[in-house]
């Protein structure tokens, strides 16, 4: 649908290399973003729905290993474009380890102050008080977007720098009663670029 063109952050090097090791051998060429959620995010690192039948249900398969947390909130939170990793729910993960290859991007939506102050609440519970917002995240967040309610427990580790509109885009596609779109939408190719 287009170009995606993000930029990883040095603050998080476990994830940034993983992420460039898996690049620059080809594992995300050809996945599918197979979890798109409306007015949230898109999702993909399933190397095998590259090859996945229409219909069939996809997005359980990870590389075997977790990497360590490495959560920068408040510096990188999940305004929109925001690029973080997938992992699997506290329950299982209480240290909220990454998933070795899955990753989503942020697309979400404003929220203002009412909100804001309902998702502050929510992760008081979560968190123990630990996350708090600062005022101008709230702004941001109310002038551009996002999903707020993740922060502080999921690692974000890049940001889209160029090709936004195309992560609204694939975010507007039809999608299944999994989450998956209707008609594949795939990353053809990743590369590093300098």
């Amino acid at each position: 649908m287009g170009d995606i063109t993000v930029e990883l952050y040095n603050e998080t090097p476990r994830h940034r290399d993983n992420f460039l090791k898996l690049v620059r051998s080809g594992y995300y060429d050809g996945n599918l973003w197979h979890r798109v959620i409306s007015d949230f995010m898109i999702q993909t690192g399933d190397s095998t729905t590259r090859h996945a039948k229409p219909g069939t249900e996809v997005g359980d398969y990870d590389l075997g290993y977790r990497i360590p947390a490495e959560i920068c909130f408040p510096k990188y939170f999940h305004k929109r474009g925001a690029l973080a990793a997938a992992r699997e729910p506290d329950a299982d993960n209480p240290k909220h380890e990454s998933s070795a290859s899955q990753f989503y991007i942020v697309w979400g939506f404003p929220y203002g102050p009412k909100a804001m102050t309902k998702f502050q609440t929510r992760l008081d519970s979560l968190t123990h008080g630990k996350v708090k917002f600062p005022q101008e995240m709230c702004d941001y967040y109310w002038s551009h977007g996002g999903t707020p309610w993740l922060d502080g427990q999921y690692t974000v580790f890049g940001e889209v720098v160029k090709g936004l509109s195309v992560v609204g885009a694939i975010d507007a596609v039809a999608t299944d009663d999994h989450d998956r779109p209707l008609e594949d939408v795939r990353i053809i190719k990743a590369i590093v670029i300098k």
